[in-house]
């Protein structure tokens, strides 16, 4: 990361009509001097090569996108690390939003940073519904789900056909 910071430096440098540094100019007159055949600048090439596609492999692989770290106890010394995985707390959430009175059906989506609820009520008003679900979701996430960084609740509720 540092030699190609240096590198972009030197670059915009000499391009900005600067007079280059020595290191600069030997290893522009080395690489000018050789020939594309040369073991050595194909062997760079490889290496190159071989790290652009290493770094490629590792933008294009999920790592822990599925899972949701938890908060450390307060007890803890910080050396403990758990995680949870998004269909898990989708379904802790589908459990708490099926508990509440009027709620028919209930649909969770849980992302990094916002859980999408979106419930179908059978009886009752869906202003109160959603009141009482957005509480029983808050107090969910903060008894149940223990997440070191909770999402953001989105809820919508609408009555449920028939």
């Amino acid at each position: 990361m540092l030699a190609a910071g240096a590198l972009l430096f030197e670059v915009v440098w000499v391009r900005t009509g600067h007079r280059a540094t020595a290191w600069w100019a030997t290893l522009a007159a080395e690489l000018a001097a050789r020939p594309l055949g040369n073991l050595w600048i194909l062997a760079g090439a490889a290496v190159a090569a071989a790290l652009g596609l290493w770094l490629v492999i590792l933008a294009l692989t999920p790592g822990l996108r599925r899972q949701l770290p938890l908060r450390v106890p307060a007890d803890g010394h910080g050396q403990t690390r758990a995680v949870l995985e998004r269909k898990g707390a989708a379904l802790l959430l589908r459990d708490a939003a099926m508990r509440v009175p009027g709620v028919s059906t209930a649909r969770v989506r849980v992302r990094r940073h916002r859980a999408t609820v979106r419930a179908g009520v059978g009886f009752r008003d869906t202003a109160d519904v959603k009141d009482d679900l957005t509480d029983a979701l808050r107090r969910a996430e903060r008894d149940q789900l223990a997440l070191a960084r909770p999402p953001r609740l989105r809820v919508r509720v609408r009555r449920s056909r028939k």
